[in-house]
């Protein structure tokens, strides 16, 4: 499956367990495609590695993390008095909310690669 919403960054530690972290901001009408991707990627992680989801220091082969928040932006309508010599500010119209959503997943070098093949992650 191509992803294009989420975009991984990968880093690794001392001790082998490597970490994908993706971050995608979208609009209302995107939030459907995205959710799949994330549903895509937690699937093919939950049917390849089954009960291995968990923290390393606990025995797991991978774990993951996921955030989200929804913030509706609103533009400020600015002026300057320039006979006050004042900056004025007045709300505008609100923008459609805006949903971010963040994915961590992390494992050791076997769930890594199989990670990067099945989803073509570089």
């Amino acid at each position: 499956m191509n992803l294009n919403y989420l975009d991984f960054d990968y880093s690794e530690d001392a001790d082998g367990v490597g970490t994908f972290d993706a971050m995608a901001s979208v609009q209302p009408a995107q939030i459907p495609a995205l959710h799949a991707e994330i549903s895509a990627v937690l699937v093919w992680a939950h049917q390849h590695w089954p009960d291995a989801c968990g923290p390393s220091e606990d025995g797991g082969i991978w774990h993951y993390d996921l955030q989200g928040v929804q913030e509706i932006s609103t533009p400020l309508v600015l002026t300057f008095d320039d006979n006050a010599g004042q900056l004025r500010a007045a709300p505008g119209n609100p923008a459609p909310p805006r949903t971010t959503i963040t994915l961590t997943i992390s494992g050791n070098a076997d769930f890594c690669g199989a990670l990067r093949d099945a989803f073509s992650i570089e």
